[in-house]
């Protein structure tokens, strides 16, 4: 399998300056794979994308911290995302994805390690199989950590999944607004289906995150602008951003994230939107002991 990149190399500056602290809220690291190697079950091969180059790119853009989210080519090995945490000097946490007989004892380790929540994957692309039953126990074995649950999920999916999501026993933060089509605006049928879920249930929230995955028409993401502004709007305590880098099967279209990050006063125009998406509600979520 050949690896791949999917990342530039070149970042532009952005010309947004993020508040003093701002927390890139979803962002991986690809082994390096010599010391840890991806999952034999992985659907992409990419190539080394470790934690110097996370934190370059982080002081790059102007960010503070990083919550590093465990990538599916590493599948429930999840010692690279605890590579990268530990080497971050405080300024990184992670999500895991972890097996339904992961011991109380790993549990402990990982959160010993930084993690404070953890994956569940529904795309069918990356994973062969999605045990609700599964994850509902290991949802419930992690309230005592004090942990919370990220889901990622396609758009036509919401209608399935919502029993399953109704009875997480914890803080639910969606991946990526549940990819739905922003093309057709904030008033378009899967946004208005996801904004309606976000006003049921007060204890999930998401990211408003991958313009480059999400938008028809590409950068400046327009189409994205105009959908997600009004999410942050609505839900300015529930909302969390991230670059997503280092952008995982983005090989064929790799964004620009000094041109990600200048998205985001599009999305929050005023400087407590700026402040609540990118510092106060990630810091509640990953470093509540700060707050």
């Amino acid at each position: 399998m050949t690896r791949i990149r999917s990342w530039t190399e070149a970042p532009s500056k952005p010309s947004y300056t993020p508040p003093p602290g701002a927390v890139d809220a979803h962002c991986h690291v690809f082994g390096p794979e010599a010391e840890f190697p991806f999952s034999p079950k992985a659907k992409y091969h990419p190539q080394d994308a470790g934690p110097e180059m996370l934190f370059a790119l982080r002081d790059h853009l102007g960010f503070s911290r990083n919550v590093v989210v465990q990538a599916s080519c590493h599948g429930t090995d999840n010692r690279a995302t605890l590579n990268a945490i530990a080497r971050s000097n405080g300024a990184a946490r992670g999500v895991a994805v972890v097996s339904p007989d992961i011991s109380d004892e790993a549990l402990a380790q990982l959160n010993e390690g930084g993690v404070r929540g953890v994956r569940f994957n529904f795309l069918k692309r990356l994973v062969d199989h999605a045990p609700k039953d599964d994850f509902l126990r290991i949802a419930e074995r992690i309230v005592p950590l004090g942990w919370h649950v990220v889901v990622y999920f396609e758009a036509e999916l919401l209608d399935e999944l919502t029993p399953f999501l109704e009875a997480l026993p914890t803080i639910v933060v969606v991946d990526h607004l549940g990819r739905p089509d922003v093309s057709a605006g904030p008033n378009g049928a899967e946004m208005r289906a996801f904004c309606d879920f976000l006003a049921g249930h007060d204890n999930f929230w998401t990211k408003v995150s991958c313009a480059d995955r999400l938008s028809r028409q590409g950068p400046p993401y327009d189409d994205f602008a105009e959908a997600v502004a009004p999410v942050v709007e609505s839900f300015p305590d529930r909302v969390l951003w991230g670059t997503d880098w280092p952008h995982p099967n983005m090989q064929d279209a790799i964004p620009d994230d000094g041109a990600l990050t200048d998205l985001i006063p599009r999305l929050a125009p005023s400087s407590e939107l700026q402040r609540k998406l990118l510092v106060d509600n990630p810091m509640r979520l990953y470093w509540p002991e700060e707050v």
